[in-house]
């Protein structure tokens, strides 16, 4: 079976072609400004050149439909047409109390998906709108949903609750549940194999750190705790989100600098994080040559980053009562070489060393671990497309 995957965003379309039967890649893209003048579609397909089409689209049904006449062109299409495609997954963000694996899409699922859009702005409006999209062109074929929050759902409530009144969560359904799932559960699931164990008797500490970054706590097949909480600002620190902080110092700076909840939801969301504290970038390559130039500012932020994530470190270990690995993993984590050294630096007590030379890498899956250290240290490349992929297999009618 051939499988399109799809991963719609506010005003873009990033899309994968999969033959399942091995697994492979036949194609990828990314449209660009849907609904913005001067729309791009970057087209990759495998073993042919890259193709780039500027052609301003008003909405998602008017990209996917380019996207659908791109993948079964004559010239640079990957497959004859499209009823070579057997299933679409789509990226769904967030999936609320509503679902703990994927699931395919009917009235019921989009009604789950539309009722998180209050918790989810940025993120679900625009999922729906590409599976609406996907299913106004392709009526015929099953469509999946695989959500980030799916693979959290099994946390107890005394890691998912807040110490709020209780009727928050009866009412609201105010409770962490974390992203980067599909992340998360592939990088685990691939660490046990490096392991030789048995997914369900391993002890696992993923961290997927990128512009945005989430660590989870994985036993016995199981996620214990993860970093994001009901919104994706809880946690680390990020790019331009701030992670943990008191909550109190919300209500101090809207009334100190006359912010409504719109404007302090950006302040926290888009300009905190190692953008804010170091006042240099959100990315943080720029960061590290800031720092090593002199900037002070940038040290702490970097400093804060490290301790920020040490922090969580500790504290899943001692929740999972021991570790088999660390795993790093997303943008930052499989390529930034002194990120991973700081983080792993002075954790010998907890039985964490790294093989400093083996970590000098970038994008490749390897075991980076010194031979005396007790937990393993991997970084591996994630792919969440993939998961996506075999998910809607997994699910479609056969």
């Amino acid at each position: 079976m051939k499988v399109l995957v799809v991963n719609a965003g506010s005003s873009s379309i990033k899309y994968q072609v999969f033959d399942m039967a091995d697994e492979s890649v036949l194609a990828k893209g990314l449209v660009d400004r849907v609904g913005i003048p001067g729309t791009t579609l970057e087209h990759k397909p495998v073993g042919k050149d890259e193709v780039v089409i500027k052609k301003d689209l008003p909405d998602h049904t008017a990209g996917m439909k380019l996207v659908l006449e791109v993948l079964a062109n004559e010239e640079y299409g990957c497959v004859k047409s499209m009823d070579e495609i057997g299933a679409v997954g789509h990226r769904v963000v967030h999936g609320g109390e509503g679902f703990a694996d994927s699931v395919v899409i009917d009235d019921h699922v989009k009604k789950v998906i539309r009722d998180c859009f209050d918790i989810a702005p940025l993120h679900n409006p625009p999922n729906l709108m590409g599976i609406e999209a996907c299913q106004e062109l392709m009526p015929n074929v099953a469509h999946v949903a695989v959500f980030d929050t799916a693979f959290h759902q099994t946390m107890e409530p005394a890691n998912y609750m807040y110490a709020l009144p209780y009727e928050a969560y009866e009412k609201f359904r105010v409770r962490r549940y974390g992203f980067h799932g599909t992340s998360h559960y592939y990088v685990s699931h691939r660490a046990a194999d490096l392991l030789g164990k048995p997914f369900e008797q391993c002890k696992i500490v993923t961290l997927h750190l990128g512009n945005g970054a989430s660590m989870a706590a994985i036993k016995d097949g199981r996620v214990i705790d993860t970093s994001m909480g009901f919104t994706p600002l809880e946690g680390l620190v990020m790019g331009t989100r701030s992670g943990d902080v008191d909550p109190a110092i919300v209500f101090f700076l809207m009334e100190k600098l006359g912010m409504d909840s719109s404007a302090a939801n950006t302040y926290f969301n888009k300009k905190s994080g190692m953008l804010g504290l170091s006042g240099v970038s959100n990315d943080l390559r720029d960061v590290l040559e800031a720092a090593a130039s002199g900037n002070e500012k940038a040290k702490i932020a970097l400093d804060v980053y490290y301790n920020k994530v040490k922090g969580y470190i500790g504290n899943y270990i001692a929740k999972l009562n021991g570790c088999d690995c660390l795993v790093f993993t997303a943008g930052v984590g499989e390529n930034a070489i002194d990120i991973r050294e700081n983080i792993c630096k002075d954790l010998d007590f907890l039985g964490i060393k790294m093989d400093v030379e083996k970590n000098k890498v970038r994008g490749k899956e390897v075991d980076v671990s010194a031979p005396d250290s007790k937990i393993k240290i991997f970084i591996i490349p994630t792919n969440e497309e993939l998961v996506i992929a075999r998910d809607t297999v997994r699910l479609s009618p056969k």
